[in-house]
């Protein structure tokens, strides 16, 4: 084992953005590769095995680098970071920071945090109909709707039109007072925060009323053609095979089509197959269509979610194992 002493500069102003709290990100670093971080005078040494060191000097160039951009670092970030150096991955950080969709109505910047989330957005922009398949927490909604405001936005499409089976989450809402939009209202309200944050309430409602922006449940597309419109269909585990089909035939000339969707996540009635799964091995290899699968590692909400997610997966995975296993000793 050979030992190394590699230096990098980290300017004072991007110091503690880059070691995190209380040295909190440093720390990791140090735990993960085994080495040890000495600051002193805007410089830092990274005392360790050589491969380790080398890695970590990659790790801590990508966050000065990221901080420089002004962002504030999370741990995210690092852990992100991290793992693109274990994987050895070419792509840093950097590069998927540089892909900007647009901005929050706080100014926000909205961009990839993961490769996954970079394929995804790339996808969308390149084909016609995009399928992300992924765990919550990964953005497939969210930059969906951040990417049909920015084609709006830039007169690429006439209207947006969001939809999603009207069906319930496990729990039964019962007899909802109020008109037909009250009681649809419950299970749209993730696309009415999406575009609240991104677009405003008043630019929403302003062209809302003017028939621009259409939030449905997906009954509403039967019988339609949509042209000239950016349509994200949400939620389409809990499709029926025949509603999905119905969706997939209603898109007319120059639009652009995302369907998300957690296969693992299905709140339709036992035994009913599930239009996605039947849609993906249907289209899978039509040429303007990409199907970009989203995993654990591109979740980007608190780190427990991530934790969460992949444990479940874990689990999942074993207990398909164990029915297997069953069904061969049969």
């Amino acid at each position: 084992m050979s030992l190394a002493e590699l230096m990098i500069d980290i300017p004072a102003e991007h110091e503690a953005n880059v070691f995190g709290q209380f040295d909190a990100y440093a720390k990791k670093l140090e735990r993960t590769f085994h080495v040890t971080l000495i600051a002193r005078d805007g410089k830092t040494k990274i005392v360790g095995e050589n491969t380790a060191a080398q890695k970590v000097l990659r790790v801590l160039t990508q966050l000065v680098e990221l901080s420089k951009r002004g962002n504030t670092i999370t741990e995210q970030n690092v852990d992100y970071a991290i793992s693109l150096v274990f994987e050895d991955q070419e792509e840093g950080i950097v590069a998927i920071d540089k892909d900007l969709i647009c901005h929050t109505l706080q100014g926000k910047p909205i961009k990839p945090k993961t490769l996954g989330q970079k394929r995804y957005v790339d996808a969308i922009r390149d084909d016609m109909i995009t399928f992300g398949l992924g765990p919550a927490g990964t953005g497939k909604t969210y930059l969906a709707m951040a990417m049909a405001i920015t084609a709006f936005k830039r007169n690429e499409v006439n209207r947006i039109i969001l939809t999603r089976p009207a069906i319930e989450a496990g729990e039964k809402l019962g007899f909802l007072p109020g008109d037909l939009q009250s009681k649809i209202d419950p299970y749209l309200r993730p696309l009415y925060d999406a575009l609240y944050e991104i677009m405003g309430a008043e630019g929403f409602l302003r062209n809302s009323e003017k028939g621009l922006i259409e939030v449905a449940p997906l009954a509403y597309m039967r019988g339609r053609t949509l042209d000239n419109a950016f349509i994200i269909l949400d939620e389409a585990q809990n499709t029926t095979p025949a509603q999905m089909k119905m969706f997939l035939t209603r898109i007319g000339f120059g639009s652009k089509v995302v369907i998300t969707g957690d296969s693992t996540q299905k709140d339709l009635p036992s035994g009913t197959v599930s239009g996605l799964d039947v849609a993906v091995k249907v289209i899978k290899g039509l040429e303007g269509i990409s199907i970009c699968t989203l995993t654990s590692k591109d979740v980007v909400r608190h780190p427990l979610v991530q934790k969460i997610v992949k444990a479940y997966e874990e689990y999942e995975k074993k207990s398909a194992g164990s029915k297997g296993g069953r069904r061969r000793k049969a």
